[in-house]
Parts: structure tokens; sequence; C-alpha cells
């Protein structure tokens, strides 16, 4: 058995961004398909043995499980020495973004490609709310990475990571990424890291 077992589904790029971790990290570990939109998160076998959050991911190493992108990334950036900052100011500032990112980044942008992206729901006023709230956080982190090749610090770090956890999808979601050439230049750097794999490679997104 692999040394970590990632509770994940292709489409989450919550767990994407752990997939990338272990990936980057050479970690020996396998991915375990949760059907999420059969409903398998919402149901209580899956809340009562894996997560009472009823998300993805969650990670299973030696009989323990973790979830939430975040707390995960930070563990594995302590036990492999790798990604998580090299003094205590750049952890606080990785701190900072992936806060800023589950709060603002992600989040109104994952929610928009949920709906106009996978579950074609159309344009309505909660599309163009997330939409215009997402190309805020976009023009935050692309001022911010003009003078810069990652977000915090001269490497990269799990603020990155985590902030580019759904920018290799390819569904719609009515943002024209050409606007953003910076962000575009940052992740074709965290593509170009050796370990790097599209998350449709490294995570099933039906049974099988």
């Amino acid at each position: 058995m692999s040394d970590y077992i990632l509770h994940c589904f292709g489409q989450s790029g919550n767990a994407y961004k752990v997939a990338l971790m272990l990936n980057l990290c050479g970690c020996d570990w396998q991915p375990r398909f949760v059907d999420f939109f059969n409903g398998e998160t919402r149901s209580p076998a899956f809340r009562d043995s894996c997560n009472e959050m009823g998300e993805v991911p969650v990670l299973e190493h030696g009989g323990q499980r973790l979830s939430q992108s975040g707390a995960i990334l930070t563990l594995l950036a302590e036990r492999h020495g790798r990604f998580g900052g090299h003094d205590a100011g750049e952890r606080y500032d990785i701190l900072r973004w992936i806060l800023f990112d589950n709060h603002k980044f992600t989040s109104y942008f994952a929610t928009l490609r949920f709906m106009v992206g996978l579950k074609k729901m159309g344009e309505s006023p909660v599309t163009e709310f997330l939409r215009g709230r997402a190309l805020a956080a976009f023009d935050i982190v692309e001022k911010h990475l003009a003078k810069r090749s990652f977000m915090v610090g001269e490497t990269p770090t799990i603020a990155d990571i985590s902030m580019v956890g759904y920018l290799y999808y390819p569904e719609d979601t009515g943002i024209d990424r050409s606007a953003f050439p910076n962000i575009d230049a940052w992740t074709r750097r965290i593509a170009a890291l050796p370990g790097w794999a599209h998350p449709y490679d490294l995570m099933p997104r039906e049974p099988g």
C-alpha cells in the first residue's frame, strides 16, 4: 500500500492542490476516487467514516486522516521540508496568501467554474456576482506577480501550489484569461517544475 492515500476526484481543484504537492515532493501516493457528483460526500457513510465536513480532499497516512487543502499542504511542507518558505516571515506570508486564496481567489472562481463550466447552469445574477469577485481577486494577484516570479520569496511555495489549484482546468468560466499575462506566466512556471502533472492525469474523474 502507498504511504499516502488521497480521497479525491479529478474535477476538484482543491484536491488537485494536494495531489500536485504529493507529486512535486516525490511522495508514494495513490488517489482514491470519491463520487462527488452522485452524492458520496453528502452521505452519512462518508461523513461518519472519512470526513465529517463532507468534502475532499482527505489525506490518509499512517492510520490518520486530515482534510482541508491548506492544512494538508502545511503538513506536507513541514514533513518533507519543501515549499514551506525559508524563514518565519515567509511562512506567515504563505499563510496570508493561502487564507486569501481560500476566501477570495479560489473561492469565487471555483464556484463560478462549477456553475458555468461543469453544471452548465447558464448566466444569472449569481454568476455575474461571482465573476466580478473572481476578477477582482485576479487583479490583485496579477499586480502582485508583476515584479516577482512566485507569490512568496524567490522560489515556489505552498502558497503557489494552493493558488494555482483551479487554473489548469479547461472548463469555461466567462473570464478572459489573456487579460492576466502575469498569472499566465506564473502558471507556466509552476507547470515547468519537476513532478508537475495536469489534474486529469493525477486524479480519476469517474470510477474505474
